[in-house]
């Protein structure tokens, strides 16, 4: 078999920062040259090396399908032929916003951007314009994309530190940071600033450092505590959106966020992401009011049509039963393989995601 990847890796370096076009890709962590991917078919890859690999990571939850599923391939080769581009509305934006609007009780309008990082971007914003205030609260391990305010980690006290150089100390100090599932330090901080907060910002499950559900409660805590301080409460659904359930855990906790980031799922493999809410907050975006987002890409015919397809199949019945009986199915097996292990694993799941830890104990934050 050829070894292709190591000077695939390299070249790329030379023209690619890091030879990467996204950090985690670069194996920098955990060492080693990365596989470079040549094609996908249902649940598998295979790299230039003609290497095949069962694919666990599914684009980071994008590919919920599977590789290549013929139905989307179909329905983008159907779409391609009529344009690539418009910068102009079409119809299909208005069904997949139906789609969102219908699977998501607290969602009335919805605006498509092309990326988690752009929705969550925008979602602050609004939401600072929304409340005429100036600071987010975010939960440490939880990640919203590479905006300049949630490249934050706790700092003394709740004020956030920069965890990125060109983060600025004013982006720091109108970020708080607090422990994911720590009512006490979220009562605190909105004690002592609550009057400055425009939003809360969390994963209502965490993906980013693993899978870590919301404790009893907790959800339904920071509901109540940003109505009673007059802050928006977000749900960043892009990892959970349309994965963990039709909708999202939105859905399965019965609990209604002021805005909800979506991506990834929605757009079945192409770059396609939203930020959706109330119509009374939405509609301060332009060109209504005078909150500014745009962008050339958002709504594009391709990932649009794509992500259509891709809710019209998990809509049908029984996909979201099966899709849990194998990601628990899964969880079981890892749990089973390491009962009589020196090195102990946890593993949890809900819908299509799931996570583990090297750790007896369930996890509870970062």
């Amino acid at each position: 078999m050829s070894n292709k990847s190591p000077q695939a890796f390299a070249d790329a370096c030379r023209v690619l920062v890091g030879g990467v076009n996204s950090p985690v890709r670069s194996f920098a962590s955990v060492g080693g040259t990365p596989p470079f991917i040549a094609s996908g078919q249902g649940a598998y890859l295979t790299d230039i090396d003609g290497r095949r690999y069962l694919d666990y990571v599914g684009s980071y939850g994008a590919a919920i399908l599977g590789h290549a599923h013929p139905e989307i391939v179909a329905t983008l080769r159907e779409v391609a032929s009529n344009g690539l581009s418009f910068g102009a509305p079409t119809l299909a934006e208005t069904e997949l916003a139906e789609i969102i609007c219908s699977a998501l009780p607290a969602v009335e309008q919805v605006r498509l951007v092309s990326s988690g990082t752009e929705a969550c971007l925008s979602a602050v914003r609004l939401a600072r314009a929304y409340t005429e205030r100036p600071a987010i609260v975010k939960f440490s391990g939880c990640y919203h994309g590479h905006g300049d305010m949630f490249l934050v980690a706790a700092g003394s006290g709740a004020t956030g530190i920069a965890t990125s150089r060109g983060v600025t100390k004013s982006v720091s100090t109108d970020t708080y940071v607090v422990p994911y599932n720590d009512v006490a330090a979220v009562e605190q901080l909105f004690a002592k600033s609550g009057q400055r907060i425009a939003a809360l910002i969390v994963e209502p499950i965490v993906g980013n450092c693993g899978f870590i559900r919301p404790a009893p409660g907790f959800l339904a805590f920071l509901r109540d505590i940003c109505k009673t301080a007059g802050s928006l409460l977000i749900f960043d659904e892009v990892m959970t959106g349309f994965r963990v359930a039709w909708g999202g855990v939105q859905t399965i906790v019965d609990i209604a966020p002021d805005l909800t980031t979506l991506g990834k799922v929605i757009g079945g493999g192409l770059p396609l992401a939203a930020l959706a809410g109330r119509a009374e907050i939405m509609e301060l975006l332009a060109p209504k009011g005078e909150a500014y987002q745009a962008g050339t890409m958002s709504g594009n015919p391709l990932a649009v049509a794509c992500g259509i397809k891709t809710l019209e199949i998990l809509a049908r019945d029984k996909v979201y039963q099966r899709l849990n009986e194998q990601t628990a199915r899964l969880c079981a097996g890892l749990h089973d393989l390491t009962v009589s292990s020196v090195h102990p694993m946890t593993a949890d799941r809900e819908g299509g995601m799931f996570g583990f830890f090297f750790s007896r104990v369930a996890i509870t934050n970062a």
